[in-house]
């Protein structure tokens, strides 16, 4: 059963707190998961917060602080000493530990780090902190289990065993030589039904994918979902093997790399580049030049639509009821088009199309935008009756032809916007630009312009001798 904070526990845990009964305290919250534990602490005072983890055991408050939102991480942390957050970061593994202390500023991170008890555990943090926080370098382990290809079953598995000890969860065993290179991998069934005496060298798997230090993290999550891998090795320049990425490691890769992916889609998608940091700590002039590129643009393409309706100016002082419908048409467009350049750039970011898709998404959208203008028609035509026939307002005598180009304008209208949005992002990705770029905003734009073309002309050609 889900876990499920209520007022009642949030009002006990204050309660506990002031009355600084710590052994309640701990007996009410030690056998909870570290991820329901990151909620409460979520809904308390941050003071009571920071209490909560100066009370509790590190080894049960260490695996919290992996799980808090940053902001609250940070608050946290910047209650505690040097030597309480060594504490915490003492039961971590040296991945984990390296992302906190990476957090933290320049002089509190030399103070931590002087304050940890394991030297060895202090050497994996430092050697982590060199690499880019998006490379495989940067989310590996240290902490793996390897054997030498000298020595003899019987070895191995006492070398296992002490090693084991410093590994929560053991997906490999790594094969190197005197010298630390990767040669590969052993498996478990074989080690356990191998004579004692027999040699490493004999028995282990020599085909063993592996990744380099500096290999981009998202890379690494593509390689470990195509070969269905648990963990990957990570070696450095040299071959010799520093570290292991879990499959634990990539969901957080892949689930920051979806936020990032809709974030910066959404921010294209909007009509504006997008940002680097987030919106709270990107700065004034960086947000101006970052919208100020598009907006120009998108101006520049709405000029061509005053152009437009300033060509057809006499048909509109000939039928003034004409410039009613104006508004009604290109927002259709618009709307059609953004719909089908959204359907058509998601589908692009999972995959389901790719360019040689062309000409099938241009069919089926044909049929679409035929069918949804068809819809707006018959609706746009039906208003005009209504609004005629109970004199809600007077079109004239010309009302069901009036009615007729406002229809068949809003069938090539649509067809036309549904068209343009789902072949934009086509065309851009066939020029190697991302198809995000492809925004509502920009496919508005266009059909605005050309959708004015589109309903004038057809006006002129259904009320030529009636009100043109």
């Amino acid at each position: 059963m889900e876990f499920k904070i209520s007022k009642e526990l949030i009002k006990q845990i204050a309660q506990l707190i002031q009355a600084k009964n710590n052994k309640e305290l701990e007996i009410l919250l030690n056998d909870m998961h570290h991820a329901d534990f990151a909620e409460i602490l979520d809904e308390i005072d941050i003071d009571e917060a920071t209490y909560i983890f100066k009370v509790l055991d590190s080894e049960k408050t260490a695996e919290i602080l992996l799980e808090l939102e940053d902001d609250l991480r940070e608050q946290i942390l910047n209650r505690l000493s040097p030597k309480e957050i060594a504490e915490e970061l003492d039961e971590l593994e040296t991945n984990d530990a390296a992302d906190i202390i990476g957090e933290l500023s320049k002089d509190r991170k030399a103070e931590v780090i002087s304050e940890l008890q394991d030297v060895e555990h202090a050497k994996g943090i430092v050697d982590l902190l060199r690499y880019d926080e998006d490379t495989a370098g940067g989310i590996m382990h240290k902490e793996l289990v390897k054997v030498n290809e000298n020595w003899n079953v019987l070895t191995c598995v006492k070398e296992m065993r002490i090693q084991a000890e410093n590994v929560s969860r053991v997906h490999s065993i790594y094969v190197v030589d005197d010298e630390n290179r990767l040669k590969g991998r052993l498996s478990l069934k074989d080690l356990l039904t191998t004579s004692t005496k027999t040699q490493i060298s004999d028995i282990y798997i020599r085909k063993l994918y592996h990744v380099n230090v500096e290999t981009p993290d998202v890379e690494v999550a593509r390689m470990m979902d195509k070969y269905d891998l648990e963990a990957i090795p990570v070696v450095d320049e040299l071959g010799r093997l520093v570290g292991r990425i879990t499959i634990d490691d990539i969901i957080d890769v892949i689930k920051d790399e979806i936020e990032k992916r809709d974030t910066e889609d959404i921010q294209k998608f909007g009509g504006l580049e997008a940002l680097e940091l987030p919106y709270v700590q990107t700065r004034l002039g960086e947000m101006v030049k970052k919208r100020a590129t598009w907006l120009v643009v998108l101006f520049i393409g709405e000029m061509f639509t005053a152009s437009a309706m300033g060509f057809f100016e006499g048909e509109i002082e000939k039928a003034v009821v004409l410039a009613l419908f104006v508004p009604l048409i290109i927002s259709s467009g618009g709307n059609s088009g953004s719909q089908a350049a959204t359907l058509i750039i998601r589908a692009m970011a999972l995959k389901e199309l790719t360019l040689k898709d062309w000409w099938y998404v241009m069919k089926k959208e044909i049929a679409s935008g035929f069918l949804l203008g068809a819809i707006l028609g018959v609706v746009g035509f039906i208003r005009i009756m209504i609004w005629q026939q109970t004199g809600l307002y007077e079109y004239g005598e010309h009302w069901l032809a009036i009615g007729a180009t406002v229809s068949l304008s809003l069938v090539f209208i649509v067809l036309w916007g549904t068209l343009s949005g789902s072949m934009i992002p086509f065309l851009l990705k066939r020029l190697k630009l991302d198809p995000a770029t492809s925004s509502a905003p920009f496919v508005a734009t266009l059909v605005d312009v050309t959708g004015l073309v589109i309903y004038f002309t057809i006006a002129s050609l259904l009320l030529k001798g009636k009100l043109l």
